[in-house]
């Protein structure tokens, strides 16, 4: 893949392509619903991410093809002296992009855009049942230097 990627704010318009890349693996096939028309739960939540400045929903295009998303989150925090954090989610690429660097142009914009918002630190969880993606963001930095818990509830 040839390196013009361009970064931009994610549109209505590219929720379908969202959702579709979300729903693109192993564990994303087991818990979203990608079909035509989308479920109003991805408009309402796309709806209140781009409403919040506190949020921002990233895609990566290859001319006007969408070929990656990523979510980050600033955190205003009372530890570290009061500093902001930034949360990276839902970082996914292309099946057909995967391995290309697209994944890594992606988290270093995030890196990018958190230094921009001073940030004093960035993190992000992923799923254990994703070992490479483990180690991919091992290679960029990342170190697991917390155990994260997570509760699931029940609608």
């Amino acid at each position: 893949m040839e390196t013009e990627i361009h970064f931009r704010t994610a549109t209505e318009e590219d929720l379908s392509s969202i959702v579709a890349m979300l729903a693109d693996d192993v564990l994303g096939k087991e818990r979203e619903c990608y079909e035509d028309p989308l479920p109003l739960s991805y408009i309402k939540a796309f709806q209140a991410i781009v409403s919040d400045s506190n949020n921002e929903l990233v895609v990566a295009c290859y001319g006007n093809k969408v070929i990656g998303v990523e979510q980050i989150t600033f955190t205003p925090y009372l530890t570290h002296q009061g500093g902001w954090r930034a949360t990276i989610e839902g970082v996914r690429t292309l099946a057909s992009v995967r391995g290309s660097g697209v994944g890594t142009q992606l988290i270093n914009w995030a890196i990018q855009r958190a230094k921009e918002r001073d940030c004093h630190v960035i993190q992000l969880t992923t799923d254990k049942k994703r070992p490479n993606a483990l180690r991919f963001y091992e290679r960029l930095g990342f170190k697991a230097t917390h155990e994260g818990l997570k509760l699931k509830l029940d609608k």
